[in-house]
């Protein structure tokens, strides 16, 4: 995006520089990397990221602003996960973009459910380290210091409690590819992450064993994710619809209703255009389109320009729980050794306030979709950190 700065860098890359990225992650987590991270971090001129994040604050308050939305979104959380007390706006709020032929930011959908808060940071300090970069250039949106975004973070996600009483929900947190997010969120805040299977109900309370010892539990940040649950079958101690004496730092609800459901509901320049399956009758030109599950995640089920016979073949019972969204091209633009990618912005945002944009997350390559299970067997692709240029 920034030609001097991307010039500048491939001169300069070489595969040591890369191997040293990597080993500054595996000796900061005391592992290798669970998935493929590009040889190169993303360069973004302030103006394009300040975009991005007003984008998608717009088109939360709207949906927060819009009636219809608010009582059909009520209605899609199924009754086995209908958790009481729900909050009035989501805590965490995931804006995904990508860049259309003219360069403007077009969303690919959005969500109400946390995301890697405290990897990004580390990933960034790593790209910093191995590449020698100029430190000027900063790595969250409107030049939040490290400090002031972990300060934020302490208090969307222990608030006032001692972080012995607060955990992170997860199934089988450490085989998941995320675990180094668990472990960095451990050494900045003291909230550790918990195996949802293993807490303890006494009464309406919940408790965790830390370190042998039965704790209560008065705050969770969930990170375990409805499908893998139904998918995997998993037997929780506790009933998401009790009514727990326990505080959530991000609703559970928020999961569904801000969601790709929420995308019909859009009317905004960078959003789109999208409708439910089940509404949508005959569809001229499927390949322009893409199909999508409403709640599958990291991108599963998602049909980028599907066939006739591929829409078709979608139950009608289940035609309701996907979605088609027009299609947007995205632009290559990013020059590599390894050829010319096209990124994917993901806008994280916590509510303080309202939404206020706290950091990125980058997904480069050269495939249909970004997420890094598919740009597999290529290289300069992968997860990547943005920098951004005053």
């Amino acid at each position: 995006m920034i030609a001097s700065l991307r010039q500048d860098f491939n001169a300069r890359w070489t595969p040591a520089k890369y191997a040293r990225l990597l080993a500054h992650l595996e000796a900061r987590f005391g592992e290798g990397a669970q998935f493929r991270h590009c040889e190169t971090p993303c360069f973004f001129p302030a103006e394009l990221i300040d975009r991005m994040s007003r984008y998608g604050a717009e088109m939360v308050e709207q949906l927060l602003a819009n009636p219809r939305y608010l009582a059909d979104s009520e209605q899609s959380i199924p009754d086995q996960w209908r958790v009481p007390n729900e909050a009035a706006a989501p805590l965490f709020v995931q804006a995904d973009f990508g860049l259309d032929a003219n360069l403007d930011p077009k969303l690919v959908e959005i969500q109400g459910f946390p995301s890697l808060y405290f990897y990004q940071p580390a990933l960034a300090d790593a790209y910093r380290a191995a590449y020698d970069l100029d430190p000027d250039l900063a790595a969250s949106p409107g030049g939040i210091s490290t400090a002031a975004y972990y300060r934020l973070m302490r208090e969307a996600i222990v608030g006032v409690h001692d972080p012995e009483n607060v955990i992170l929900t997860e199934v089988d947190p450490g085989s998941q590819k995320t675990r180094h997010d668990f472990l960095a969120t451990e050494r900045e805040i003291g909230v550790r992450a918990v195996d949802i299977r293993s807490l303890l109900k006494r009464g309406n309370r919940l408790f965790y064993l830390r370190d042998g010892v039965e704790t209560p539990i008065h705050r969770i940040y969930n990170r375990a994710i409805v499908d893998e649950m139904e998918r995997r079958a998993i037997q929780l101690p506790f009933d998401f619809r009790d009514d727990l004496n326990v505080e959530w730092a991000g609703h559970p609800n928020w999961f569904f209703r801000l969601s790709k459901f929420s995308l019909p509901y859009l009317n905004h320049p960078a959003a789109p255009g999208a409708q439910f399956l089940d509404q949508a009758g005959t569809v001229e030109h499927p390949e322009r389109y893409v199909l999508k599950p409403l709640y599958s995640f990291a991108g599963a089920g998602v049909i980028v320009g599907p066939t006739a016979e591929q829409i078709a073949a979608v139950p009608g019972e289940r035609r309701a729980g996907y979605l088609l969204q027009e299609r947007v091209d995205f632009r290559p633009i990013v020059d590599t050794p390894g050829g010319t990618n096209k990124v994917e912005v993901r806008i994280m945002y916590i509510w303080a306030d309202g939404l206020k944009a706290v950091n990125t997350i980058i997904r480069a390559g050269r495939g249909a979709q970004m997420g890094v299970d598919f740009n597999k067997g290529m290289n300069w692709v992968g997860a990547s950190a943005g920098f951004i240029q005053a």
